[in-house]
């Protein structure tokens, strides 16, 4: 994806489900105009969810998602199943395919409940009424007929879509909307080893963005630049972003009067779990010796020899803690359903991952009694600049005085 293209993370997220060979793909094909996913009469063809990014009118940005089939058998199929569950953590709007010809049956019955259950918007798509003229009826709010091969309906579907897709007016804001015309932000990006070549990593793109959108005016230095800059701006900057491993030298190297926060920070408040996971990082102060800690990553990437996930976090942890724990890391899609045996976890900023999804994660952990925080806020509560990184912030700053 382009440095100009809408993240995956900020695109509606629209998963497709049913049973093996009732057309998801062929569906997918039809409403996109193109050979996106494969189609076969051979039952199973799609054995892991696929992602495909791309603009879909009248919707604009979107993520459509194929999964395997719900019907899917043995161990193997087993799994696949679980894969196609996994999928509606993420799933802003599902669309349910089913065969005209036999209706819904108790596969989709049960994934219709999981929608329901997790306040999911959905629609039942009839396809194949080409083979199936007679079971045809009146559309409803929650139902459609169409046919992927003669395309009957494909556009009433797409506008159905349109209509269900969340309002971005709702949308959280980064951090344009604690600024004003004429304000200017410094952001700390550090290059470093484990920064990408040739590129600002996603959580800085994206901050960039949405400090132009707020027209004001973005100033991006390295860390060892900072003291040079504020001399030179003439005024003092609205705010201070930088990355979370270099809050400790950000942080003294400013004034205490200039507003100083972290990019991961900004992240959890952009996905909406910011007072959670401050509230979470208290639990650092009553882990014990064999305690066990989770640290999750939204992405996959190549480790460093000092990456912040799996070897800086364990050693600040453990020396602030003065405790022997046990580390356990997951990354990517897969995210723990029995999160029980933990004392803590540790999140990532997750901008690759959508705002449903974080806060999936999040429920899990309120749900299950396990305090969940994220990099940026940790690192920020073990060098003693917590209360300062959230300041920008009213309501939680309140809260932590509370």
């Amino acid at each position: 994806m382009g440095l100009n293209s809408t993240p995956m993370s900020d695109r509606v997220h629209i998963g497709i489900f049913g049973k093996r060979n009732v057309g998801k793909s062929s569906v997918i094909n039809s409403i996109t105009g193109q050979n996106l996913a494969i189609v076969s009469d051979v039952m199973g063809t799609t054995t892991d969810p696929v992602s495909k990014a791309m603009e879909l009118l009248p919707l604009g940005p979107v993520v459509l998602i194929d999964t395997p089939g719900l019907d899917d058998q043995g161990e193997l199929g087993r799994l696949r199943v679980q894969k196609s569950y996994q999928v509606l953590n993420k799933t802003d709007i599902a669309l349910l395919v089913v065969d005209a010809q036999t209706g819904v049956m108790s596969q989709d019955k049960e994934m219709i409940q999981r929608f329901r259950d997790k306040k999911i918007p959905y629609l039942i798509v009839y396809n194949k009424t080409d083979l199936a003229p007679d079971a045809c009826r009146e559309e409803t709010d929650r139902e459609i007929w169409v046919s992927a091969v003669t395309g009957k309906n494909i556009h009433a579907l797409k506008e159905k879509l349109a209509v269900m897709t969340p309002s971005s007016d709702s949308k959280l804001h980064i951090v344009a909307d604690i600024l004003s015309p004429s304000d200017f932000v410094v952001l700390v990006t550090p290059i470093d080893k484990a920064a990408p070549k040739g590129r600002l990593i996603l959580p800085q793109q994206q901050t960039i963005r949405d400090i132009l959108e707020a027209d004001a005016t973005a100033i991006v230095i390295k860390e060892h630049k900072i003291r040079e800059t504020l001399a030179t701006l003439g005024k003092e900057p609205k705010l201070v972003i930088t990355d979370s491993q270099a809050f400790a030298k950000v942080s003294a190297d400013i004034p205490r009067d200039i507003p100083l926060t972290s990019f991961s920070i900004l992240f959890a408040r952009y996905k909406g779990i910011l007072q959670d996971t401050v509230k979470g990082v208290l639990a650092v102060e009553i882990l014990e010796d064999g305690d066990k800690v989770l640290i999750c990553e939204g992405c996959t990437h190549h480790r460093q020899c000092n990456d912040i996930g799996t070897v800086k976090i364990p050693r600040w942890l453990q020396s602030h803690t003065a405790k022997k724990l046990d580390f356990s890391f997951v990354s990517g899609t897969e995210f723990p359903n029995d999160l029980l045996p933990y004392k803590l976890i540790v999140h990532c900023g997750g901008c690759t991952l959508n705002e449903r999804e974080v806060k999936y994660r999040m429920q899990c952990a309120r749900d299950q009694g396990v305090p969940m925080t994220n990099y940026g806020i940790l690192i920020a509560y073990i060098q003693g600049i917590l209360k300062r990184s959230v300041d920008p912030f009213p309501d939680i700053a309140l809260q932590m005085e509370e």
